[in-house]
């Protein structure tokens, strides 16, 4: 799961698993795999790093 910020400033917790598509219009559209989407402040490149990071995180933790 990663944080993002919503423009009304809450903070939301995404499965990055469920993510279909990341547009920017020109705000970031997060299309999610069941057709609703968050509009968020993060830029496609900073979801792209939160969801690294996530993975990483899975990853190492998997392997202890």
């Amino acid at each position: 799961m990663i944080t993002l910020t919503k423009y009304n400033d809450k903070k939301v917790l995404i499965n990055s698993s469920q993510i279909e598509f990341v547009e920017s219009i020109p705000e970031t559209k997060v299309v999610m795999m069941n057709g609703k989407f968050h509009i968020v402040r993060e830029s496609m490149e900073e979801i792209i790093e939160k969801t690294i990071e996530y993975n990483n995180k899975v990853l190492i933790y998997s392997n202890k």
